[in-house]
């Protein structure tokens, strides 16, 4: 078996315990103090997948949201990118189901694997064996574009009347790409504010599965900078991309002008 594949199935069986383990601590903490179950369930994924990298891979670096930055992966070949509980807040609602762990590698500059679980969903998409993509959507349905529950930009407000798109509100990142690879929804797009652990797992199963992702310009997403801030990101069906991007840039020409681009937090 290859190193590459291994790398796949790292990815997917370490996002797929933790979500294990996260369900466990919604079971036995319950709902009533969701800051105290926010913070013991960041903690607690963290500290498993960082272990449990250390031990499977320990001559790589990792970077995750919950831990300190070790910039010796700033001239290491490999770096896992962890976001151990994206959708903090939706974890810890009775109920909710979009959240996610996410794990990624990322090689010689690029992503080589990755894995999101969706513990609530009872599922985990990977690079091990990535969703398949229907070769057609059907162009009479309305398109579904995924947004923040709580809080969409104004940018991506703007973007669905444009195209006369549906917004399907839902919590984590994670959950949104894969409500796109799943079919659920057809678009991802987010401007205002995002860092690299949040899309570097749902970024190399989408790319794997076949669809487009860029930054909202249309340049390419990277990963492992000095600063981890990555803060927009489109991602779709490849045959939808350039009309999304175009109707991006409409959108961006048309709030130039005001007080809050498309780059405005939201």
């Amino acid at each position: 078996m290859s190193t590459i594949r291994n790398d796949h199935e790292v990815a997917r069986d370490l996002a797929a315990e933790a979500g294990e383990q996260l369900l466990r601590i919604r079971a036995r903490n319950g709902f009533e103090e969701p800051e105290v179950l926010r913070t013991l369930g960041d903690r607690l994924s963290h500290e498993f997948l960082f272990s449990a990298l250390g031990r499977l891979r320990p001559s790589d670096v990792v970077l995750s949201e919950e831990g300190a930055d070790d910039r010796t992966r700033l001239g290491a070949r490999r770096v896992w990118i962890i976001d151990p509980l994206d959708g903090t807040r939706e974890f810890a609602e009775s109920g909710r189901v979009d959240w996610a762990v996410h794990v990624a590698l990322w090689e010689n500059g690029t992503l080589v694997a990755g894995a999101v679980s969706l513990p609530a969903q009872g599922s985990t998409v990977s690079t091990a064996d990535p969703p398949w993509l229907p070769e057609e959507r059907p162009s009479e349905q309305r398109l579904r574009i995924t947004a923040s529950r709580s809080r969409p930009p104004e940018f991506v407000k703007q973007l669905a009347t444009q195209l006369g798109a549906e917004l399907v509100p839902m919590g984590s990142a994670g959950a949104k790409i894969c409500a796109v690879m799943l079919g659920i929804a057809d678009i991802y797009v987010h401007s205002g504010g995002q860092y690299e652990w949040d899309s570097a797992a749902p970024v190399a199963v989408a790319r794997a599965a076949g669809m487009h992702t860029s930054r909202i310009d249309g340049s390419e997403l990277t990963y492992n900078n000095l600063d981890p801030s990555l803060p927009d990101i489109l991602v779709c069906r490849p045959e939808l991309s350039s009309m999304l991007l175009a109707s991006i840039r409409s959108v961006a020409d048309l709030d130039s002008a005001g007080p809050a681009g498309p780059h405005a937090a939201g």
